[in-house]
């Protein structure tokens, strides 16, 4: 896509592969599941047209990054550890970050590891929750939303692949890319994504079918497995992180969300997003931004909106 380059580095054990473009200082561009670096075509473009060496990986498990077959490589520590070797790669002292979705939790563990590592960050969807001591991720998930909660229902390995396959990759994809309900998303025992093949989804007018084309190859190559081990290893990341219990988040943050957000719409994340507690945990949060209309993929959804809303933030550092 107009002069954006590939190549794969060797970072933390593993090969990653890495979609760049520009000269100046970094912009790392995290993308969530189920996607790619090809989330951000759109903004390697506009952004390093602006001065910008715009970089996306592939994380680890996607696209054409290695894969590694056990949850327990997929944990918060092995992730940054990737993107540091990235940077390191890269000879970049400090890099803008912007993430998205699982990108932006990765986002946030790299930002309270590695706050030296980042100038500012611009996190789109996912806002940063502080780790609670006295339970575990997925069992309050469970509690709360109860056991089709889709993060609940990625757990058995192998189930959600086979259900995948059974109605075809690109169906799947193109429900979840273009889904516009409020969460807390939940999956049925039958029928998880209920894809009716009668009624096939209609592509919105901001994702095409060569997008989708490009989505579905590398996802029927690759698997969806790489990319479901980050739910997997949910609580092996909350074991982990025992030591950053209550440590704030001290980078300068923009936090952009759709209106529509499936995570933004689940119940009680709204009013925490616009309360003291977020800025009490980010108290380098400068902006909150609710985007109209938009929802969960907005960073495809308003390619521009977006680019602007990065670049009016990053400028300023």
């Amino acid at each position: 896509m107009e002069g954006i380059k590939h190549r794969m580095v060797d970072v933390n054990g593993i090969k990653m592969h890495i979609a760049e473009k520009g000269q100046g200082p970094v912009i790392l561009f995290l993308h969530g599941f189920p996607e790619l670096w090809y989330t951000w075509r759109h903004q390697i473009l506009a952004l390093s047209q602006l001065g910008y060496h715009a970089v996306a990986p592939d994380l680890r498990g996607f696209g054409d990054s290695e894969a590694p077959p056990s949850s327990t490589s997929y944990t918060c520590h092995h992730i940054v550890g990737d993107l540091i070797a990235l940077l390191d790669h890269l000879g970049a002292d400090k890099v803008f970050l912007v993430a998205h979705d699982w990108g932006a939790i990765i986002g946030w563990y790299l930002c309270l590891f590695r706050p030296d590592r980042v100038k500012a960050y611009v996190c789109l969807s996912v806002p940063f929750r502080p780790r609670n001591p006295k339970i575990k991720p997925l069992e309050s998930m469970r509690l709360l939303f109860g056991d089709d909660y889709y993060m609940c229902r990625f757990q058995e390995k192998g189930a959600i692949e086979a259900e995948i396959q059974s109605v075809g990759v690109a169906e799947v994809l193109k429900k979840i890319l273009t889904d516009r309900k409020p969460g807390p998303a939940r999956l049925a025992k039958e029928n998880a994504f209920g894809i009716c093949k009668e009624s096939s989804v209609v592509l919105p007018s901001w994702f095409t079918e060569a997008d989708l084309h490009y989505y579905a190859t590398k996802f029927s190559q690759k698997g969806f497995t790489g990319g479901l081990n980050y739910y997997r290893a949910l609580d092996l990341n909350w074991e982990l992180t025992a030591a950053w219990t209550g440590v704030p988040v001290k980078v300068p943050v923009k936090f952009v969300v759709g209106e529509l957000d499936m995570v933004y719409t689940t119940p009680g994340v709204k009013e925490y997003v616009h309360s003291k507690d977020f800025k009490r945990h980010v108290p380098l949060l400068e902006e909150t931004v609710v985007m109209e209309g938009a929802a969960h993929f907005n960073n495809q959804e308003r390619p521009e909106e977006t680019n602007n809303h990065i670049y009016d933030f990053i400028k300023k550092y």
